[in-house]
C-alpha cells in the first residue's frame, strides 16, 4: 500500500486550493471539498501551462539552468554528505538539565544491542585455578582479543577467540600480582615490535613487560612477551589500579592503603642502569612520598582510589575515590601532574540540586561507582561523566579561567554538572516522582529505581552505555542494562521546533555470571574528527565495522554487538509477522525516523547490507528471500511522493519542474549512495612518496580492497534498480505519464524521473570509475604517470573520486591515463590485444575491441591445430588463446563457447575448456542469484532460476569435457613404464581444474550429476568443503544424501562430524525403522569415541552423551516392541498400530512409560525407564521392584512346566541387575535383599536351596560387605516374619555370607575381612547367631568359622 505525503495547507499557496477560499470558513468549504479539490487542480494545470508559456515567449530560464544530470547528482550527493556531516554534537543533547528518555525493547527486532556469542574460558584455566592459593584476579585486553589471569604469582594470557588456544604466561618472578594493565609505550623508548607494555602490579614490585602481536593463522592476533627488566619496589602500596596514557605513553598507578596517585617512569639511556626506573608520588611531597601509607588505631575507614581514567585529548587525568570524589590532574609535560580540580561528592549534590530537589536517586546516601572520560574529540564542553550506584548518569564540564573551556594546553580550573540522565521508568514508579522542567516537554521520571544497585558501569563513544546491577546479592550475578544513542532520533527529531532530546534505545540482558572485566573489541567510533558529526552512526554503518563490546564473566567472554539501523529494520522485517505486520513496522519507522531515511534503510536492506547472528554464532547478510522483498516493497511502496514547492509559485522566472521537491525515496537513495562513497568521495586517487633514494613511490589513498567493496555495493544497488524499474515512481520510464491525472502530476513526476536518473548515471559513473582506479593500479602506475605531462601531472595528483566520477575535466584525466598506458604497452612491444585488454577492463562496453580480442583467440586455435595436438607450440597457441578468451568472456556467446569446447577437446586442452566454461558462467551471474537461489532450498517460479539455468548450460560443456577424458583413458594409458604419459598429465589437468574450483554452483550441479550417472563413489573421493555443503544441504529431505555425508565424513576420517550426521539420522522424520535408527545410533556411538587430534573433548563428550543416552531409550523401545509383538492382550485391529508407532521414531521416556510400560505391567522396562530418566525417587523404584516380584512369581505359577516361581524370581532379579549395573540406586540391595527374604519365607519357604536369595547377589559380584551388613541389620531389625526362631533363617545366611566373605578375603596375601575390627566383629556377630537357634549343620559351620577367626586374629 503506498502511502502519499501530506502536504501542508498554506492558504493561498497551496497548490490544489483555490486562492478565493482563504476567506472562506471551514463549514461553508466543507460541503464542496471535493468539487472545489478538482477545481483548484484544474486551475493549478492552467497556472501551470501558462507559467510555461510565459517562460517560453520571454525567453528566459531558471536562474540554474539545466544542469547535466551527472552534476545534478552530484550536488544531491554532496547535499547528503554535508546533512550527515551536521549531526549534532554530544553537548547539544546533553545540555543544562536533566531526562530520562528511554526506550528499553523487549522486541528482539528492535534491540540497540545483541548478544553474538559466548567464548568459554579454557579448561587449562580451571586447572591452574583449583591449584590457587593465595589471590586471582581476571581481565580483558579486548583491542588484541585476549583476556587475562592472575592466579597467586603467574599471570596467564590466552586469545578467547580460538577454540583451543595456547596460553602466554608471565612467572617468571614470586609475588602475588595484584593488578595488570596494558597500556602503549613512549615513542622511542623500546624497539618497533614492542607495540604495548604489560603493566604488572605485585605486592613487592611494578613490572613492565613488553609486549608484540602478529597475525594469526585462525584470524586472530598471537602475542608475545618479552622481559624488560625494568621494575620498581611497591611494597606496602597494595596496587590495585593502573592507568596509562596513550598519547605520552606514562602509567600511573594507586593502591588500596591510601589515595595517592603514583606515576611508574621509565626511560632508555644510553647504557642499561639498575636505576632507570623508579616510582614518583604526584600527590604528596618529601619524604612522605616514598614511604607507604600505615595507620595505627585510626577508626575511619582510609580513602582510597577506586578508578583512574586518562583522557589524552585534553591532556586530563581524573581519579575517582572510595568516598565519591572526583579529581582532576593535568598532564604536562617533563613527567609533571598537577592537581586542578576537586570535586568532593556534597558539591556534586549541590550542583544538581539546582536542577531537581524532587530525587531520592541524588543524595549523599548514592555513591559513583564509576567514571568516564569524554573526549575532546566527542564534545566541546562535556568532560566526563560519572555514574551512581543509583543508576544515573551525571555528565560534568569543565572550564578553565574567564569561562573558557579547557583544551589540551589550558587546563581547567572548576567543574560542573552539565547533565543528569536519570535511569528509566520500572513498574513501580508512581506519578508523583514524574517532573516536568520545561514547558511541552514530556514528562521526567527522578525516582526509578530500575538500575539500583549499580555495581559499575562504563561509557564508550558515541555513548554506549552499560550498567551491572546485582537485583539478587545472594547469587552474585549481574543484570546488564545496555542503552544506546538513538542516532536516527537525534539526527532528525520528530520536533524541528524544540530542542533535540537525548534519545536512547535500550535492553535488558541476564549474564547469568558476574562481570569481571569490559572491553571495545573494536577500534573507538569515531565518525569525524570534530564533536560535529561524531557520534553519525548512520553515516559510517556502511563504512566502518560495527562496535562489538567483550564482557569478561566467570564462565567467558560475552560478546555484545552494537546492531546498526539497517540491521534492525531488516529484523523487523522478518519478525513483522506478515503484510499487515509489515505495514505496521514500516510506518512505526517513518514516524520515528521520517520517510527520508526509512527509504534509505530499507534500500540498504535490499541490496543486502543487513547482517544477523546465526544459529551457529557468525555474523551473515540477511539474504532471506522475504526479507528483501519486504525492503523493495517498504523502499517503493512508502517512499513518499515529490512535492511542489508552493512558496515560489509566484516566481515566473522559474520552470515548474524546479519548483519540484523530490520525493523522500530519492533523498533516501542520495543518503544511501553517500553513504557507500563517503570514505573515498574526496580522496585523491593517488599518493604519491619519495623513496630515500629520491625514487617515486604512488600508491593508492584508500585500500584496493574498500574500492572493491564500494564497487559491489554500488553494483547490487545498480541491480535493484534496474530490476524494479518499472515500479519505482519516477524510473519506470515514459508509460508512467499514462497514469497522471492532472498538470501538476504530471510536472511532478517529471521532476522526480529527472533526479531519479540522474543518480542512476552518478552511480554507473561511479562504478566505472573505481574500476578505471583498479586497473591504474593493476599497471606499472609510477611509468604511467611519469610519462604525462607535468601540468597533467599535477591535475592528476590533485585528481579526487569525486572529480574522477562527476567533472569533465575528471574524465579528460582519466582517458589521458588510458593513453599512456597504452604508448607504454606499444612501446613494450604489445600489440591490439594489449589495448584491447584496457579498454575492457576500463569499459566492457567497448565491443569492437572484444571483438578483435574475440578473432585474435579464434585465430590462435586455429594455428594450434595446425601445428598438432602433441607439439609444443600448439600448446602454446592455445594457451594464449585461453587467456584471451577470459578477457572476453562476458561477451562469447553460448555458440562460441560450444565451438571453442569442440576444439579445445579435440587438440586435448581439456583443462583450458572446463576453465572457459565456468569464467562464463561466473562472467554471467556476478551477483551471486543462483548461489542464494540453492542456498534458499531453489522456490520455484523466481527471476533467479534463469541465472541457474543458464549457468547449467555451461556446466552442461563441463561434463562432455569429463566424458571424453573418461573415453580418452579408455584408449591410451595414464603411465607408462612408471612415468606419467602426456595424456595422462592432460587429464590430471583438467580433473585439478574440476575438483578445486571455487566455484560453489558448479560444483553443486557436478554433485547432481555425478549422483544422476550413479557414480557416487567418485563423489566420496573429491577433497573439496562444498562437498560437505552440499550434502548437508540436500541431507534434509534426502536420506540417501545423509548417508553419502556420514559415509564421507568416515572416509576423510572426520568421526565426530560422521556421529552428528548419524545421530540426526537416528532423531530424524525419516521412515526409519527402530532397528535402523538403533544401528545409526551404534554406529554413532563408536565413531564419537574414536579420538582424533584436532576434535575438542567437551564437544566429543557432549555428542557421545547423547548418542549413549538415546540408545539407551531405543534399546527400551526395542524391547518393549519385541515384548507387545507376542502380548496376547492385544487385539488383533490395535496390534499393527502399536508395532507401528514403536518400530518408527525413537519416542520420549514419559510416552514409552505412561502409554506402554506401566499399563502393561513391565516392571522391568519401567525400572529401566526410571535408569533412563534418572528418576531416583526411592518409594517408586521399591515399589516396581515388589510389583516385578510379583508379577514374576504369578507368571511362574501360571506356566505349568515352567521353572519354580523362585528361579523365575531369581533370574529376572539377576538378569534385571546385570541391566542397571548394580546401579545403587536403581538396583538397592538395601531394599531388594529383604524383599527377596519376605517373599522366600511366604510363598517359597522350603523350596529350592536354602541361600538362593544370596546366591543372586553373589552371582551378581555384590560386595559381601553389602550383603553382609543387610543381613546384619535384618536380624538386629527383629522384624516380621524374622522374629523368634524365624530369626536363625537369617542366621544361617549371615554364616554362609560370612564364611564365603572369609574364603575370599584370606586368598593370596589379602587380610581376613579386610581388616582386624571387620573381623572381630563379624567374630561377636556370629557369636550372637549362633545363640538364635541354628540348625545342627550351621551351628558347626558357625564354630568352625569362629574359631578359624579367633586363630587368625592371635
Amino acid at each position: 500500500m503506498s502511502i502519499q505525503t501530506p502536504q501542508k495547507p498554506l492558504p493561498g499557496a497551496y497548490i490544489q486550493t483555490p486562492a478565493v477560499s482563504r476567506f472562506q470558513s471551514y463549514q461553508s468549504r466543507q460541503p464542496n471539498a471535493l468539487s472545489q479539490q478538482q477545481n483548484g487542480k484544474q486551475q493549478q494545470s492552467q497556472a501551470l501551462s501558462q507559467q510555461g508559456q510565459s517562460v517560453q515567449k520571454g525567453g528566459q530560464r531558471s536562474e540554474n539552468p539545466d544542469i547535466p544530470p551527472i552534476e545534478r547528482a552530484a550536488k544531491a550527493l554532496n547535499q547528503a554528505l554535508s546533512e550527515e556531516s551536521q549531526y549534532p554534537d554530544l553537548d547539544s543533547y546533553i545540555g543544562q538539565g536533566i531526562s530520562s528518555d528511554y526506550e528499553v525493547t523487549s522486541q528482539p527486532a528492535w534491540a540497540p544491542f545483541q548478544k553474538t556469542r559466548m567464548h568459554p574460558i579454557p579448561d587449562r584455566i580451571f586447572e591452574q585455578y583449583n591449584r590457587a592459593q593465595v589471590s586471582t584476579i581476571m581481565g580483558l585486553f579486548a583491542d588484541f582479543n585476549h583476556a587475562w589471569v592472575a592466579i597467586d604469582n603467574a599471570l596467564y594470557l590466552w586469545d578467547y577467540t580460538h577454540p583451543n588456544p595456547d596460553l602466554v604466561s608471565f612467572e617468571e618472578q614470586p609475588h602475588t600480582i595484584t593488578a595488570v594493565r596494558l597500556v602503549k609505550p613512549r615513542a622511542g623508548v623500546f624497539v618497533p615490535a614492542v607495540i604495548r607494555l604489560l603493566v604488572v602490579a605485585t605486592t613487592a614490585d611494578i613490572i613492565i613487560i613488553g609486549l608484540s602481536a602478529q597475525p594469526a593463522p585462525h584470524g586472530g592476533q598471537s602475542i608475545a612477551l618479552y622481559s624488560l627488566k625494568m621494575s620498581a619496589p611497591v611494597k606496602g602500596l597494595d596496587i590495585n589500579i593502573i592507568e596509562g596514557s596513550d598519547s605520552t605513553g606514562r602509567i600511573f598507578f594507586s593502591g588500596r592503603v591510601s589515595d595517592d596517585v603514583y606515576e611508574f617512569t621509565y626511560q632508555q639511556e644510553e647504557r642499561w642502569f639498575q636505576n632507570r626506573c623508579t616510582k614518583v608520588n604526584h600527590t604528596q611531597k618529601g619524604y612522605s612520598a616514598f614511604t607507604p601509607a600505615t595507620f595505627f588505631g585510626q577508626r575511619a575507614q582510609q580513602e582510597t582510589v577506586v578508578q583512574i581514567v586518562a583522557d589524552d585529548s585534553r591532556k586530563l587525568l581524573y581519579t575517582l575515590s572510595s568516598r565519591s570524589k572526583i579529581r582532576t590532574f593535568h598532564m604536562k609535560g617533563n613527567g609533571v601532574l598537577d592537581l586542578v580540580i576537586t570535586k568532593p561528592l556534597g558539591q556534586t549534590l549541590s550542583n544538581v540540586g539546582h536542577m531537581t530537589s524532587q530525587s531520592e536517586l541524588i543524595s549523599p546516601s548514592m555513591a559513583i561507582v564509576s567514571i568516564s572520560a569524554i573526549t575532546a574529540q566527542e564534545a566541546t564542553k562535556t568532560h566526563l561523566m560519572a555514574s551512581t550506584s543509583t543508576g544515573c548518569r551525571i555528565f560534568m564540564s569543565a572550564t578553565s579561567s574567564y569561562g573558557n573551556y579547557s583544551s589540551s594546553s589550558n587546563a581547567p580550573t572548576s567543574m560542573q554538572v552539565q547533565h543528569v540522565k536519570f535511569p528509566p521508568a520500572d513498574a513501580t514508579t508512581s506519578n508523583s516522582t514524574q517532573v516536568n522542567p520545561y514547558a511541552n516537554t514530556p514528562s521526567i521520571n527522578t525516582s526509578s529505581r530500575s538500575l539500583f544497585p549499580t555495581r559499575n558501569a562504563i561509557r564508550y563513544a558515541p555513548g554506549y552505555f552499560l550498567a551491572f546491577i546485582v537485583k539478587d546479592q545472594q547469587s552474585g550475578t549481574d543484570l546488564l542494562f545496555v542503552s544506546g544513542p538513538d542516532t536516527a532520533r537525534i539526527a532528525r527529531p520528530q520536533d524541528q521546533q524544540r530542542l533535540t532530546r537525548y534519545a536512547e534505545l535500550a535492553l535488558w540482558l541476564n549474564l547469568g555470571s558476574r562481570a569481571e572485566d569490559v572491553g571495545l573489541a573494536t577500534e573507538p567510533f569515531s565518525a569525524s574528527f570534530s564533536p560535529v558529526g561524531f557520534g553519525n552512526e548512520l553515516a559510517v554503518q556502511f563504512d566502518k565495522p560495527t562496535s562489538e563490546i567483550a564482557i569478561l564473566t566467570n564462565t567467558g567472554v560475552h560478546m555484545l554487538r552494537r546492531r546498526r539501523l539497517v540491521d534492525i529494520f531488516a529484523a523487523a522485517l522478518r519478525l513483522g509477522g506478515g503484510d499487515e505486520g509489515l505495514e505496521g513496522e514500516v510506518k512505526k519507522f517513518i514516524r520515528q525516523y521520517g520517510p527520508g531515511e526509512t527509504a534509505s534503510t530499507a534500500l540498504a536492506v535490499a541490496c543486502g547490507q543487513a547482517i544477523d547472528v546465526t544459529s551457529d554464532s557468525r555474523l551473515a547478510r540477511i539474504l532471506d528471500s522475504d526479507v528483501l522483498e519486504h525492503a523493495r516493497k517498504a523502499f517503493i511502496e512508502y517512499g513518499g511522493k515529490p512535492m511542489f514547492n508552493e512558496n515560489s509559485m509566484l516566481d515566473q522566472s522559474m520552470p515548474p519542474i524546479d519548483l519540484v521537491q523530490p520525493s523522500p525515496r530519492h533523498r533516501g537513495l542520495a543518503r544511501y549512495i553517500s553513504r557507500l562513497v563517503r570514505s573515498v568521495w574526496r580522496a585523491p586517487i593517488i599518493k604519491e612518496m619519495l623513496t630515500p633514494t629520491g625514487g617515486l613511490i604512488i600508491s593508492s589513498s584508500v585500500p584496493m580492497v574498500k574500492l572493491k567493496e564500494i564497487s559491489q555495493d554500488l553494483t547490487k544497488l545498480k541491480e535493484f534498480l534496474n530490476v524494479n524499474r518499472s515500479f519505482i515512481e519516477g524510473l519506470a520510464g515514459p508509460e508512467a505519464l499514462g497514469n497522471v491525472k492532472t498538470k501538476q502530476d504530471e510536472v511532478c513526476l517529471q521532476a522526480e524521473h529527472r533526479a531519479l536518473h540522474a543518480l542512476v548515471v552518478l552511480i554507473d559513473n561511479i562504478i566505472e570509475g573505481l574500476a578505471f582506479v583498479l586497473v591504474l593500479y593493476d599497471e606499472k602506475i609510477e611509468e604511467t604517470v611519469l610519462s604525462l605531462a607535468n601540468e597533467v601531472r599535477q591535475q592528476v595528483r590533485n585528481l579526487s573520486y569525486e572529480d574522477l566520477c562527476t567533472t569533465a575535466l575528471g574524465k579528460q584525466l582519466a582517458k589521458g591515463l588510458v593513453k599512456a598506458i597504452v604508448n607504454r604497452n606499444i612501446l613494450s612491444g604489445s600489440n591490439v590485444e594489449t589495448v584491447a585488454e584496457a579498454l575492457r577492463r576500463r569499459c566492457g562496453s567497448f565491443c569492437s575491441a572484444d571483438d578483435v580480442v574475440i578473432f585474435k583467440a579464434q585465430e590462435y586455435v586455429k594455428r594450434g591445430s595446425e601445428a598438432g595436438a602433441d607439439s609444443d607450440v600448439c600448446r602454446d597457441y592455445l594457451n594464449e588463446s585461453l587467456r584471451l578468451f577470459k578477457q572476453v568472456t562476458g561477451s562469447l556467446s553460448m555458440e562460441q563457447l560450444h565451438w571453442i569446447t569442440e576444439n579445445y577437446v579435440s587438440l586435448q586442452f581439456y583443462a583450458g575448456a572446463v576453465q572457459l566454461c565456468l569464467n562464463k558462467a561466473r562472467e554471467s551471474d556476478r551477483g551471486g542469484r543462483a548461489l542464494t537461489w540453492i542456498q534458499e532450498g531453489r522456490p520455484s517460479e523466481d527471476k533467479r532460476i534463469e541465472a541457474f539455468e543458464f549457468r547449467r548450460r555451461c556446466y552442461d560443456l563441463v561434463h562432455q569435457v569429463i566424458l571424453s577424458v573418461e573415453r580418452s583413458r579408455m584408449e591410451s594409458p595414464d603411465m607408462v613404464d612408471g612415468h606419467l604419459t602426456l595424456a595422462g598429465r592432460r587429464r590430471e589437468e583438467a580433473a585439478d581444474e574440476i575438483d578445486t574450483s571455487d566455484d560453489e554452483v558448479f560444483q553443486t550441479d557436478l554433485y547432481d550429476w555425478y549422483l544422476q550417472e550413479n557414480r557416487s563413489d567418485r563423489l566420496l573421493e573429491v577433497e573439496s568443503p562444498y562437498v560437505i555443503t552440499y550434502l548437508e544441504r540436500r541431507s534434509s529431505d534426502d536420506i540417501a544424501h545423509a548417508d553419502l555425508l556420514w559415509k564421507y565424513h568416515l572416509q576423510h576420517e572426520r568421526y565426530q562430524d560422521a556421529a552428528i550426521v548419524q545421530l540426526a539420522l537416528a532423531k530424524s522424520q525419516f521412515v526409519l525403522s527402530l532397528d535402523q535408527r538403533i544401528n545409526y545410533l551404534g554406529n554413532a556411538k563408536t565413531n564419537a569415541s574414536t579420538t582424533r587430534p584436532g576434535i575438542v573433548r567437551s564437544t566429543r563428550t557432549e555428542v557421545l552423551r547423547e548418542v549413549s543416552d538415546l540408545l539407551d531409550v531405543a534399546n527400551i523401545q526395542s524391547d518393549l516392541l519385541q515384548r507387545l509383538k507376542g502380548e496376547t492382550r492385544i487385539t488383533a485391529d490395535r496390534r499393527p498400530q502399536v508395532i507401528e508407532e514403536l518400530n518408527g521414531p525413537i519416542l520420549p521416556l514419559t510416552v514409552l512409560f505412561n502409554t506402554y510400560c506401566e499399563p502393561a505391567f513391565y516392571f522391568d522396562l519401567c525400572i529401566l525407564i526410571y535408569e533412563a530418566a534418572d528418576h531416583r525417587v526411592a518409594s517408586d523404584i521399591k515399589a516396581t521392584w515388589q510389583n516385578l516380584l510379583e508379577s514374576a512369581h504369578t507368571q511362574a505359577e501360571l506356566a505349568n512346566d515352567g521353572p519354580q516361581p523362585y528361579e523365575m524370581v531369581a533370574e529376572t532379579v539377576r538378569t534385571l541387575g546385570n541391566r542397571l549395573g548394580l546401579s545403587e540406586t536403581m538396583f538397592p540391595v538395601a531394599d531388594l535383599l529383604p524383599m527377596l527374604k519376605r517373599y522366600a519365607f511366604n510363598f517359597q519357604n522350603n523350596v529350592g536351596p536354602g541361600t538362593w536369595v544370596v546366591d543372586i547377589f553373589t552371582d551378581l559380584q555384590v560386595p559381601y560387605e553389602a550383603i553382609y551388613a543387610v543381613l546384619e541389620n535384618m536380624f538386629y531389625n527383629d522384624e516380621a516374619p524374622f522374629q523368634g526362631r524365624n530369626r536363625r533363617l537369617i542366621g544361617n545366611d549371615v554364616v554362609y555370607v560370612a564364611r564365603a566373605w572369609f574364603q575370599d578375603s584370606i586368598r593370596g596375601s589379602g587380610t581376613v575381612f579386610g581388616g582386624e575390627d571387620n573381623a572381630l566383629a563379624v567374630s561377636e556377630m556370629l557369636h550372637t547367631v549362633m545363640q538364635s537357634g541354628l540348625d545342627e549343620r550351621r551351628l558347626e559351620e558357625c564354630q568352625n568359622l569362629r574359631m578359624r577367626i579367633e586363630n587368625m586374629l592371635r
